[in-house]
């Protein structure tokens, strides 16, 4: 055992920097690993335990078209046990504000008129400001998500317009506010004074509406009840109704993506660490094949050989897997704090993860490298001590790269390069099995990079492939904010008079409901369109957009709920009259998970006055156009351009999703950086007495340098060829994967060939360049010395 441990010793002493290499790179494999498997396992979590804390709702029902009589239904769900129900919660929509006397762009709000707090279900939490029972008097509370998206601080004033009047309020707290209050949200509920809600917004014109929220004692028992009330009703629930999937889903997808990302790659990282250690393995074996032929011709055992290896790299793995965990921790958490900012209370959302998952963790990691160094380290079995002595490796070994050299050579004088490029590609052929791993270390750092710069690029020029996320390809959009001061006819004579305008078309909405023989009615938001889908760039998938009075287009889970296809027939209510419609198309939209449909103004038999899409003749013109329909306007329409638009919904994704995947391109850079080093300075030390033949004959050192990292540039080009079509075609099929849930089947990328080219020669300057480091031996020792080594 003393001789084990003294050759284990000797080891770790007589490679320093390869060993250093290697804890760092598994350092590197545990972060990204530990990493995704602490957010897949928290976030949900941390999501659920917040909701068990305010008492949240499983089910956010809303009345305000005279479909229910909202006492009636309150009343029943209110009688149900096993069922929470909240008191009905008056409310009136509202969508032209201005903060600091800018005005806020897609934004809708619930104008909430306040119940005493707590209330039974969805409990508010103060973050900030004081906690009270109610807001005071010329005082509101704002939902976090609305703080954060527009920078409003507590005391701040908003100016709201209801048409009829503009009126000031200040924000006296900020709070916890679940259904409305995830990230991407274009809705917020602001909490208002019962006096100050019946002051300025009973004479608001439109309809008081009312919301209620139910809780589960037991949510999966949902549909029971609902088919109950259905009973009770005679008919489906006919008006809007939120799940509590549609609640959770956009506060966790951020950190789902980046989760399961982070373990494939973190798989990858994880992979190569394991060849490295293989890697390392073979070729201490073959350096030392001598001297483990002497120890085995001196008594020592095979096995006590593999020892050797195994509590070499099962110490290093232990000394580098602590660290790992711990920084880990700190990078989970502030990730995981970031993308659910909107439901912190506090300092910290909570522990992150127990001890015991990062134990399970970092022994799993412990266990694989140990089998896959006893795996490795078994070739030790086969060194014969003759010819260890004799060859400094197997007869045959000798034997075959004999011939690779030889056939090398003469491909090489027929191709008639450089000498300088020969000796490279010839020290890449003498070492296939590092010139592989090299290939494979470029391809995957080039693909990490540009999958990163095409994802955040795709949505940061989201304009480009809207009507592919779902959304229209107008240039603007109106909103009709106060109805009473609003003329459809002159607005249209407006539009029409102006030359710079191409086409216009009315757009609304409303809720239909989809019975179903398998499975729970689905309450949908309808697109109701006066006009063409075409004209405002509405894509499908398959088929297309609903041209007729009979015809529907729907979201691909609507689809896959209902199992219908292209050519089908379905049932829906709308406005509480059933029609039988044809499914003309299928269509993907990030925007309520794809459980939304299209219909003409023809089927919903309503004039629609909420929303105007507008596209004109020179796009540039936009903001010029808006401004001006703003100031003609200004009393009943609010007026955004499609840019303004998307900005607002998607700048959050962007800012979420910079952190994690520049980490994850500069780990796989600094991976790539240290292998690549190792591996070429393993190589020098093989070839030293070649390099001093060439120097003794007059050949430079830096001349043999720059020979050796042309080889590298030559792989490493390769490898990032392979990483650009592995960035732009496997790795996004992961993240598709995970999109499908929240309705995009097929991801709409944006690339950028030149750029992602570009992107990928990252991985060829970490691959030159520490080749060219790793090299600098060469020039510092003696032609002498290198041949005697």
């Amino acid at each position: 055992m003393k001789t084990i441990v003294t050759l284990c010793i000797g080891n770790i002493r007589k490679r320093k920097i390869q060993n250093g290499l290697i804890v760092i790179l598994i350092m590197l494999s545990t972060l990204l690993l530990a990493t995704s498997i602490t957010l897949i396992q928290n976030t949900e979590n941390l999501f659920e335990k917040k909701h068990e804390e305010t008492n949240g709702a499983h089910q956010i029902l809303t009345m305000g078209e005279e479909l229910h009589d909202p006492k009636v239904v309150n009343k029943w769900w209110d009688s149900q046990k096993g069922v929470t129900a909240s008191e009905l919660m008056p409310f009136k929509n509202l969508s032209g504000i201005k903060i600091n006397g800018k005005e806020i762009p897609n934004l809708y709000l619930f104008m909430m008129n306040t119940p005493e707090t707590p209330v039974s279900v969805d409990q508010l939490i103060v973050i900030e400001g004081k906690k009270q029972k109610h807001p005071q008097k010329g005082t509101i509370w704002i939902p976090t998500s609305m703080a954060s998206s527009y920078e409003i601080s507590l005391g701040e004033d908003i100016e709201f317009h209801t048409g009829e009047n503009t009126f000031k309020l200040s924000v006296s707290a900020i709070v916890v506010d679940m259904p409305f209050g995830g990230p991407f949200t274009t809705n917020a509920r602001v909490w208002m004074n019962e006096q100050d809600y019946e002051e300025q917004l009973q004479a608001m014109t439109g309809k008081e509406k009312h919301m209620m929220a139910l809780r589960f004692d037991e949510y999966s028992q949902s549909a029971a009840y609902w088919e109950n009330f259905e009973r009770y009703l005679n008919k489906p629930y006919l008006e809007s109704k939120m799940e509590y999937e549609s609640i959770a889903s956009f506060y966790l997808i951020i950190n789902k993506v980046i989760g399961f990302v982070m373990v494939f790659l973190g798989t990858i990282m994880m992979s190569v660490s394991l060849f490295i250690i293989g890697f390392s393995i073979s070729d201490a074996i073959l350096s030392n094949y001598k001297t483990i032929g002497v120890i085995k011709s001196i008594g020592v055992t095979s096995r006590g050989i593999i020892g050797v290896y195994v509590m070499q790299y099962g110490f290093l793995s232990i000394v580098s897997i602590i660290p790992g965990l711990l920084l880990s921790s700190i990078l989970s958490r502030v990730i995981i704090e970031s993308s659910l900012s909107f439901l912190q209370s506090g300092d910290s959302l909570g522990n992150v993860q127990g001890l015991a998952n990062y134990l399970l963790i970092g022994g799993t990691i412990l266990i694989i490298v140990v089998i896959t160094t006893f795996f490795y380290s078994r070739k030790t079995r086969s060194v014969d001590p003759v010819q260890a002595i004799r060859y400094g490796m197997s007869e045959a070994e000798s034997s075959k790269i004999t011939r690779r050299l030889n056939h090398s050579n003469r491909i090489l004088h027929s191709i008639g390069l450089p000498f300088q490029v020969e000796i490279g590609i010839k020290n890449l052929s003498k070492n296939m099995r590092s010139s592989a791993l090299m290939i494979l270390l470029t391809t995957f750092t080039s693909a990490v990079l540009v999958f990163g710069f095409v994802l955040l690029n795709s949505i940061i020029s989201i304009k480009e492939t809207a009507p592919s996320w779902g959304y229209d390809s107008s240039n603007i959009a109106v909103t009709v904010f106060n109805e009473s001061a609003f003329s459809k006819n002159n607005f249209e004579e407006y539009l029409l008079s102006d030359k710079r305008i191409k086409n216009f078309g009315w757009v609304g909405e409303l809720t239909g409901v989809f019975p179903s023989d398998s499975s729970p009615p689905l309450n949908i938001n309808i697109s109701v369109v006066e006009g063409s889908y075409d004209d405002f760039g509405f894509e499908n998938i398959h088929g297309r957009n609903p041209h007729n009075k009979n015809e529907i287009a729907i979201g691909v889970n609507v689809a896959r709920a209902l199992k219908k296809d292209v050519g089908d027939i379905l049932d829906v209510y709308l406005g509480g009259e059933k029609q039988r419609l044809i499914v003309t198309g299928i269509y993907q939209s990030i925007a309520n998970k794809s459980y939304s449909a299209r219909i003409t103004s023809e089927v919903a038999k309503t004039n629609t006055t909420d929303i105007v899409f507008i596209n004109l003749n020179d796009v540039t013109q936009s903001n010029q156009v808006a401004d001006e329909l703003n100031e003609t306007f200004n009393e009943s329409i609010s007026v955004s351009t499609q840019q303004m638009l998307l900005d607002s919904v998607f700048k959050e994704a962007v800012a979420l999703l910079i952190m994690p995947l520049s980490l994850m391109g500069i780990l796989f850079i600094t991976v790539t950086f240290i292998m690549i080093f190792s591996i070429s300075r393993i190589n020098v030390r093989k070839e030293s007495s070649t390099y001093g033949i060439y120097k003794s004959i007059g050949m430079t050192s830096n001349k043999i340098r720059w020979s050796i990292t042309s080889g590298i540039f030559i792989l490493s080009a390769v490898g990032a060829l392979f990483g650009v079509v592995v960035g732009v075609k496997l790795l996004p099929l992961v993240l598709q994967n995970i999109l499908s849930q929240y309705g995009l089947i097929e991801l709409p990328l944006i690339i950028n060939w030149g750029m992602a080219l570009g992107i990928s020669c990252l991985s060829i300057i970490a691959a030159c360049l520490s080749c060219w480091l790793s090299t600098s031996v060469i020039s510092k020792t003696s032609p002498r010395i290198l041949i005697v080594e």
